[in-house]
């Protein structure tokens, strides 16, 4: 089976959970995921089967867009409500403390250089930092720069204020929700997470495990999965001549003679490549200099 299906990941699991119950609800080995998703947080997790998985990396640079619940006055070494305690502090309600809220978070909108949390699966001399983290030790971690498209504040019921937030890859919210309760002056700590959105794929359109495996069951599970070719909409399409189908088949790049449509296009343009049986080949991009097309990944 070939495809991409939307899971609900529900709180518990882990990202790698959800895959291991995949491959037993499927029945087999290839499917990946796009994204990491903490245990504790549930929502959008897009996963690859089959000739899919190669859609992966690809899938991992959209933008991301989470509901997220931040509780002030706490920090942990966790950076949400999992972890061991740090400090607590007493969170000043005044008068102005929710234009002080506002104007702190709101100051995260754009880039900024976010330092990752020791307890996340970024490797640092060959060894994950969670791993080091559970040792109790702590390394220097290196910022990366991030983008926060967007911040809305959803509710804002001291000390827990409730966020949507939309990100790029690579932003650890758990450490966004530090930072913002260290702006505010108070400390703060995530504490819950939904991803509601990965590029076009939404939240409605997610299916629990529990509802996969009743599509397993009543056969209409790989109906349900989304096709690779439809993650190129903006792509053009060209269909290479059965003749030259052997070119495709190697993954060898074909002239434009070679196709159906005869046509070019602008150096680096994407193209949607079929068969001309309308078999999906993959993704190729049009060299001007060679004037052919080269292969970009191929999805036989």
């Amino acid at each position: 089976m070939n495809g991409i299906i939307i899971i609900n990941k529900e709180a518990g699991f882990t990202s790698f959970d959800v895959v291991a119950k995949l491959r037993g609800i499927c029945g087999q080995r290839k499917i990946g995921h796009t994204g990491t998703l903490d245990p504790q947080a549930t929502g959008v997790l897009p996963v690859c089967l089959g000739n899919a998985a190669k859609l992966c990396d690809m899938l991992t640079d959209k933008d991301k867009e989470y509901v997220a619940e931040l509780l002030l006055g706490v920090t942990t070494d966790t950076q949400d409500t999992t972890g061991r305690v740090l400090s607590e502090k007493h969170v000043e309600c005044d008068a102005g403390f929710a234009v002080r809220a506002e104007t702190a978070i709101m100051e995260f909108v754009g880039e900024y250089d976010q330092i990752p949390p020791m307890y996340s699966a970024i490797k640092v001399n060959g060894r994950r930092l969670y791993e080091l983290a559970r040792e109790g030790k702590e390394v220097e971690r290196k910022a990366r720069r991030v983008t926060i498209g967007e911040i809305e504040i959803l509710d804002m019921q001291p000390p827990v204020i409730r966020l949507r937030i939309v990100c790029s890859k690579g932003t650890y919210i758990r450490t966004l929700c530090a930072d913002i309760g260290e702006r505010i002056g108070c400390g703060g700590v995530m504490k819950s997470l939904v991803r509601t959105r990965v590029g076009r794929f939404k939240l409605e359109d997610a299916l629990t495990l529990s509802q996969v495996q009743r599509l397993k069951e009543a056969g209409e599970f790989e109906a349900s999965l989304i096709p690779v070719d439809s993650m190129f909409p903006e792509c053009p399409l060209l269909h290479v001549q059965t003749a030259w189908k052997k070119l495709t088949d190697n993954g060898n790049a074909f002239l434009p003679i070679h196709t159906v449509e005869k046509k070019t296009f602008r150096d680096g343009e994407w193209v949607r490549v079929y068969s001309e049986d309308g078999s999906f080949v993959g993704i190729y991009a049009y060299d001007s200099e060679r004037l052919w097309y080269k292969p970009v990944k191929l999805f036989m």
